[in-house]
């Protein structure tokens, strides 16, 4: 068996199963936490808890007015990041293919060069964050091994994808497996990390947007 056949096989069959398995753990967990947070009742004309979840998911959009010259630096190069992850993700025609193959669904996808300008875009926004939170002595105070890690499990599969893409650094078998297999690492990690942000931030901005409503307290 050759790189290429391991990475395309078993370790990402693996890689995937441990993903789903672990994804779905979290989700439950997530969804038989209780809602009702506060001891107390909700005060008098308090919002429901579905709407104030709603309020609570949708006002995190933007950084609230005060806050907003110290962390805009953080929300618009979280927007570049995530757009940017979603287009070469699901909007790159060999990724479109390799989707299409697992569920069946297929769209069309973006010019090669526009993804590849994208990955690189990406890419600077992920170097810029972690440089933005090495210089934050608050950030830098507050980061642990799973922030660096799932950075770095972040950045590979960008990197390796457009090494691949170009033929740089070895041949581009030995490219695509290890393009793979970074794929693989980022999606054993996803479930156990913070990367599992991506789908958990709706939970909490929502179960904070409950608890702020059942007080009373504008978000």
């Amino acid at each position: 068996m050759t790189l290429l056949e391991f990475a395309r096989g078993p370790a990402l069959q693996v890689a995937m199963i441990i993903f789903v398995l672990g994804a779905t753990w979290r989700f439950f967990g997530a969804l038989l936490l209780p809602w009702r947070l506060v001891p107390a009742e909700p005060r008098k004309g308090a919002p429901s808890p579905i709407a104030a979840a709603f309020k609570g998911v949708v006002v995190k959009m933007w950084p609230h007015k005060p806050f907003q010259k110290a962390g805009m630096f953080t929300f618009v190069n979280g927007y570049i990041l995530h757009f940017g992850l979603a287009i070469v993700v699901f909007l790159f025609a060999p990724h479109i293919l390799f989707i299409k193959g697992l569920t069946g669904l297929s769209w069309p996808a973006l010019p090669s060069n526009l993804v590849y300008t994208v990955g690189v875009i990406t890419m600077a926004s992920l170097v810029a964050g972690l440089v933005h939170r090495l210089r934050s002595p608050v950030l830098r105070l507050i980061s642990r091994f799973d922030d660096y890690l799932s950075w770095l499990l972040t950045l590979l599969p960008v990197l390796t994808g457009l090494l691949a893409a170009a033929h740089l650094g070895a041949r581009y078998e030995t490219l695509l497996a290890v393009h793979i297999l970074s794929i693989c690492a980022f999606l054993i990690w996803f479930p156990f990390g913070k990367l599992m942000h991506a789908f958990m931030f709706v939970f909490s901005r929502a179960m904070t947007g409950v608890r702020m409503g059942q007080r009373g307290a504008e978000l």
